[in-house]
């Protein structure tokens, strides 16, 4: 008579389950921290999410107003504040992602000592509740703006999705890579802000790349946040058709230290929480 080697087997469906269950409880964990950013930042200022709007809109009606006073006409359409605002939107969105992440993790930090919350939660909340807010502001921003000018567009929406997805994407690498070595190196968060001072004014936000001299458009080629701009600009002006614009090149720039982020974060995140 044969004997049964096989040894004891688990219940069917007990893997799935358990996976099941821990994919729920990480849901619910990041829902609590969107739900707690969003008091944070919202709920105890005057204002509350009006300030999210008003920032971008005062710089966008500022250089607006200013340039308007040099030039006779934007360098595409007729409306300057819109020319700014097609510049400054998706900047706003790699600035606000990459800036909210890099410090997950010393605003969370009280909270990834308890052991349902992770460091991962902590930062896909940020990127989570950064994406979707400065999409809401976005959307209400130009939509305004072509209300109030009487601007008549052809809106090429997959490009406008285009540009912003990127954007975020780029914030979250970057924001990421910086999680890590700002906690890692303390004085990595002064180099950083001096070194991404002068983005707005080398990332296609007040002048289009053709407008560069051609040896500037050999180096500012390699920013990926130049790219970005055009693609929102390309989105909203019909006549616009640029062919310098590479997405591969920013998909590529994004994920590189986006997956050294996340590797640096997985080995030594205990040690910079402990720190």
């Amino acid at each position: 008579m044969a004997s049964d080697i096989s040894g004891p087997r688990l219940p069917t469906g007990r893997i799935p389950d358990v996976a099941l269950s821990r994919n729920f409880r990480s849901v619910r964990t990041i829902t609590a921290l969107v739900l707690r950013e969003m008091t944070t930042r919202f709920g105890r200022t005057p204002g509350g999410f009006a300030w999210a709007i008003m920032q971008p809109l005062a710089t966008i009606i500022i250089l607006g107003m200013a340039f308007s006073l040099i030039a006779r006409s934007p360098s595409l359409g007729t409306s300057f504040i819109f020319f700014k605002a097609t510049g400054i939107m998706p900047f706003t969105m790699f600035r606000s992602n990459s800036g909210m992440i890099a410090k997950s993790l010393s605003y969370s930090k009280a909270l990834l000592s308890y052991p349902g919350v992770t460091w991962m939660d902590a930062v896909l909340a940020r990127l989570i509740l950064n994406t979707l807010v400065t999409v809401a502001v976005t959307v209400l921003i130009l939509t305004g703006i072509i209300l109030y000018e009487g601007l008549t567009l052809i809106i090429d929406w997959p490009m406008a999705i285009l540009s912003m997805a990127l954007s975020a994407l780029l914030g979250f690498g970057i924001g990421v890579l910086n999680c890590y070595l700002f906690e890692r190196v303390v004085i990595w968060s002064n180099i950083w802000g001096i070194m991404s001072a002068p983005l707005m004014i080398i990332s296609g936000v007040i002048l289009l790349y053709e407008d560069l001299p051609s040896e500037a458009q050999t180096y500012m080629w390699y920013n990926p946040l130049i790219h970005i701009t055009g693609m929102m600009r390309e989105a909203f002006y019909s006549t616009y058709q640029p062919n310098y614009i590479s997405v591969t090149y920013v998909v590529l720039f994004s994920l590189i230290p986006l997956v050294v982020g996340l590797l640096l974060l997985r080995k030594h995140h205990l040690y910079l929480l402990n720190r």
